[in-house]
Parts: structure tokens; C-alpha cells; sequence
């Protein structure tokens, strides 16, 4: 599958090993900007995606960006939907114990595309049983 960009030179996505789930995806900033503790910023991507139906992009923070830094999606994960066509930016939110800079360039989240099922949803009266039931949070217990 091909996914065609439109980006800035230097900001495809990339993957820094063969066999990643995500492709890295770069800051494009015209110079530093600095996000306080608890503070949020847009960082703006430099690319533009056109995804096939039946697909989306999954936008998710780094790991090492979120384990060393605090620095994670202000809304956890984006859905980067196939109908979009505009710019791909990232919220980034400081959770950590300092102020964080993000330089022009840098690595700041990734995107994984997903296939994706559409299907309809039908109201009903009543849900088949299952196993589980409506048991929910913490029902399986910790083992």
C-alpha cells in the first residue's frame, strides 16, 4: 500500500527500523519552541497525507518522549481520518517536572495507518449474553 504525502523536505514519515509499527514524524517549526510544565503547544508536521479508504492514520506519542520527558499527545492518541487532506499537526503537553524545547526537526510522535472496518450501528433492545457480561473495569482482577 501506498500512502502519498505532501511534504516539506525532510518531514515524511519515516521509520528508523525495518519492521516498525510507526513512522516517526518531525517537527516543522521555524525555530525552537518551548512548552512549560503543563503547558500544551501545536507543533505543525510539515506533511499532509492522502490515506486509502478503508484506513486510518493513528497519531501516538514517542515512547522516549513520554517515558524521559513527560511529553505525550494532549489528547493521548489523534485519528487522522482517509477523507482529511490537510495539515497533520501535533498537540504536544508537557506532563513532566521541566520545561521541554522542541527544536526544528525533531521527533515529536509517530503515525501508524490501520485497517479499518465501517460498519453500522443498529439500535436494539436488548445485547446477547456473553462470559463476561457487563462486568467491567477490574473485573478480571490483577494475577
Amino acid at each position: 500500500m501506498e500512502i502519498k504525502t505532501v511534504a516539506e523536505y525532510g518531514h515524511t514519515p519515516e521509520r528508523k527500523h525495518k519492521g516498525d509499527a510507526g513512522a516517526d514524524m518531525r517537527a516543522f517549526i521555524p525555530r525552537p519552541v518551548t512548552i512549560g510544565v503543563g503547558e500544551s503547544a501545536w507543533i505543525d508536521l510539515g506533511v499532509s497525507m492522502e490515506i486509502p479508504d478503508g484506513y486510518f492514520g493513528l497519531q501516538a506519542p514517542r515512547s522516549g518522549l513520554g517515558c524521559n520527558y513527560g511529553i505525550c499527545l494532549a489528547n493521548g492518541v489523534s485519528i487522522i481520518d482517509s477523507g482529511y487532506r490537510g495539515p497533520i499537526k501535533a498537540k504536544l503537553l508537557n506532563l513532566g517536572e521541566k520545561a521541554f524545547t522542541v527544536y526544528p526537526g525533531d521527533r515529536v510522535c509517530q503515525i501508524v495507518i490501520i485497517k479499518c472496518e465501517s460498519v453500522d450501528f443498529l439500535n436494539v433492545d436488548q445485547l446477547s449474553d456473553s462470559d463476561r457480561g457487563a462486568n467491567g473495569y477490574g473485573s478480571t482482577g490483577v494475577e
